[in-house]
C-alpha cells in the first residue's frame, strides 16, 4: 500500500514538472516582450526569465532585472517555479539550481553589474576566467539585482533619454 502511495507521488511530481518544463518551451511564444521594457525576449534568450506564481499566473521577461521587479510588485503571490536562460544554450533552466556568474567585463542586461546563469558549474567558471565576475548562487543574484537596481534605473533612463535626444535631432 505504501508503495502504491510512493509511486502515485512519483508519477504525480514527474507530471506536474513535465507540464511545467512544456509551458517553458513556449515562454517565448506566449511573452515575446518583456512587459517593463519592451525588449525582445528571444533576442535576449540568454538572459530571460519566466515566473509562474502559485495561482498560476505566469510573467516572461528578458532579465534578473525586470524579474526582480515583477517579483516585488507582486508580493501576494508566491513563485512556484523561476526560470532562466542558460547563458550558452539559450534554453530554460531552474534559476535556483542554477550557477550564476555576478559582474566581470560584460555588461548585462538592464544592468551594469552582470548576472548570468549556467546550468553547468564548468561553463560558469569558464565564463568567470575570460570574463571575470564571481560564482554565485540565485538569492546572492537577485540580492544583488536589488541592490543595483536604483543605479541601473539612473542607466535605463539616461540611454532612453540620450536616444530620444538623438531621435529629434535626425528629425530636423
Amino acid at each position: 500500500m505504501k508503495r502504491m502511495i510512493l509511486c502515485g507521488l512519483l508519477v504525480a511530481l514527474f507530471l506536474s514538472l513535465g507540464s511545467a518544463l512544456r509551458a517553458a518551451e513556449n515562454d517565448i511564444k506566449e511573452f515575446p516582450v518583456c512587459k517593463f521594457c519592451g525588449m525582445n525576449r528571444q533576442i535576449f534568450a540568454y538572459s530571460r526569465m519566466w515566473i509562474e506564481y502559485d495561482d498560476g499566473t505566469k510573467e516572461g521577461v528578458c532579465s534578473l532585472h525586470c524579474a526582480a521587479i515583477d517579483l516585488a510588485l507582486k508580493l501576494e503571490k508566491e513563485p512556484r517555479a523561476i526560470w532562466v536562460g542558460d547563458y550558452n544554450r539559450k534554453t530554460l533552466i531552474d534559476a535556483e539550481t542554477a550557477v550564476w556568474v555576478i559582474g566581470g567585463s560584460k555588461p548585462g542586461v538592464m544592468t551594469k553589474n552582470a548576472k548570468w546563469a549556467f546550468a553547468d558549474k564548468a561553463d560558469a567558471e569558464r565564463y568567470r576566467q575570460e570574463f571575470g565576475g564571481r560564482i554565485a548562487g540565485f538569492d546572492e543574484a537577485l540580492d544583488a539585482t536589488y541592490r543595483d537596481l536604483d543605479e541601473d534605473t539612473r542607466m535605463i533612463r539616461e540611454l532612453r533619454m540620450k536616444r530620444k535626444m538623438k531621435m529629434m535631432e535626425l528629425k530636423k
